[in-house]
């Protein structure tokens, strides 16, 4: 594989730690619709898909219909948790201020949710111009489209790319992409044996240095 020239960041799990307030709107949101608290293990497994799919989920263990206007619901509730308690992912400051390859970020959340987390974070000015959502272009994570859509903005060939994921959808977009991958945190026993795993996004400069 070629030399790694350019990074593309999920932005959920990867740059903050965004995902369990997503579990916990749906669940207290959900709650009011008879959702129960043994939903949670279900939404934990789903972080990183596609919020339509999170609903769905919700929506087969509730006794009635969900309101038409649920997922606003949601995403108020999530950005109030956000406002109150989100945090950068450790590690994600001291690494972004440090790169010296062009980067960006893409993302199956809405660009709007994208730039709020990240300026919450402090991250947004390192990312400005270099944010791309799976709803601009209506294609979502496990798709490679986004990986594909950012490279090309970036200027650089998908095989000069690497991507930094946390999820299964997104490991599986960077690898259906053609990228390298590198996968966050606690993975799976079975990754594809050229996904590279790193336990912290600390690890990741020396990772790369061994791919310049």
């Amino acid at each position: 594989m070629s030399t790694v020239r350019a990074l593309i960041f999920d932005c959920d799990g990867t740059l903050v730690d965004s995902e369990p307030w997503l579990v916990e709107a749906m669940l207290a949101e959900g709650a009011l619709y008879g959702l129960p608290g043994s939903a949670r293990p279900v939404l934990d497994a789903q972080r990183g898909a596609p919020m339509s799919r999170q609903i769905a989920s919700v929506a087969a263990r509730c006794p009635g219909p969900l309101p038409a206007d649920f997922e606003d619901r949601v995403r108020a509730r999530m950005a109030d948790y956000f406002k109150a308690h989100l945090q950068p992912i450790a590690g994600a400051l001291e690494l972004v201020r440090g790169l010296t390859l062009p980067f960006a970020v893409a993302s199956n959340g809405p660009r709007h949710k994208i730039e709020l987390v990240l300026g919450l974070t402090g991250l947004m000015p390192w990312f400005e111009g270099r944010v791309f959502s799976a709803y601009d272009i209506g294609v979502w994570k496990p798709a490679p489209d986004l990986f594909l859509h950012a490279a090309q903005a970036l200027g650089f060939a998908p095989a000069e790319c690497a991507v930094v994921e946390d999820s299964a959808s997104g490991i599986a977009a960077g690898l259906a992409a053609g990228m390298r991958v590198f996968a966050l945190g606690e993975q799976p026993h079975d990754l594809p044996a050229s996904v590279q795993r790193i336990a912290s996004l600390s690890a990741l400069p020396a990772r790369l240095a061994q791919h310049a």
